[in-house]
């Protein structure tokens, strides 16, 4: 297990009956930029079972948290939507990804699209200083079934607002667009159907998307990555073709839902 930390569970929240979230210990020799995963498991028959995880806390956190759905029959997550305070986690040393700023263009505002779990990775954006430096404008847009799959809904709009060292730049600069599919809300349909209507636009008194001004992130199910990015592609976005390459709008490939 050279690979791996073997870190504690501190805090576990379940949201609702399909997701739940949960903290750690942090090795301090851990570094990772904000938007990165990790290959997170258990120990299973005597051997790690790993499966990749988008750290959902900035990377000046003493601890570390990951957000993840319930899958019965998951091989990891079967096991690990058990887990309790105090039980060992296996977490990677090295961390990688494709969602970090440094592979976006310069521009004014930034797009983070995200479906499910796939906000796990916009939450240590949303809270790196550096997000705010570059962008005059940080769009959240969090598409779900259901309203109890809301995660972080509070935290983004009542805490983050508060917090002693980004709190000014958060109130200020971000909006949080969060929109439901199956339950009547205040915001209700796809995310992309909100943006090709203009609907989004209208509802955040912001000017429709462009190329020219605006950069974006992708997080969330393989179909959701698949039309999200033709949506951009359509409109004139240029994908970064790889890391450490700049583009106009960036998405994790590694990204699967387990």
């Amino acid at each position: 297990m050279a690979n791996h930390h073997q870190e504690t569970i501190t805090e576990i929240h379940h949201w609702n009956e399909s997701l739940f979230s949960f903290k750690t210990t942090r090795n301090p020799g851990l570094r990772f930029k904000n938007g990165h995963f990790v290959m997170i498991g258990l120990e299973v028959d005597g051997k790690p079972l790993m499966r990749a995880y988008s750290i959902a806390s900035p990377n000046y956190a003493e601890h570390l948290e990951f957000f993840s759905i319930k899958v019965e029959n998951g091989p990891l997550t079967s096991r690990l939507q058990h887990v309790k305070v105090g039980d060992s986690l296996l977490v990677s040393q090295k961390s990688v990804g494709t969602l970090v700023l440094d592979d976006l263009n310069p521009g004014k505002r930034l797009f983070l699209f995200s479906t499910g779990t796939g906000l796990a990775p916009f939450m240590s954006i949303i809270q790196d200083p550096e997000t705010y430096e570059r962008f005059e404008k940080v769009i959240l847009i969090h598409g779900v079934r259901t309203v109890s799959e809301l995660a972080y809904a509070d935290f983004i709009k009542n805490e983050l607002p508060q917090h002693e060292y980004i709190g000014e730049m958060v109130s200020e600069q971000l909006i949080y667009y969060p929109t439901v599919t199956r339950e009547a809300f205040k915001h209700t349909g796809r995310l992309t159907q909100a943006i090709q209507s203009g609907k989004l636009f209208d509802d955040i008194k912001q000017p429709p998307i462009s190329p020219e001004t605006d950069r974006g992130m992708i997080c969330g199910s393989p179909a959701m990555l698949k039309e999200t990015s033709e949506m951009l592609d359509a409109l004139g976005f240029k994908v970064s073709p790889s890391a450490g390459v700049p583009g106009d709008y960036v998405f994790e490939r590694a990204f699967v839902e387990r």
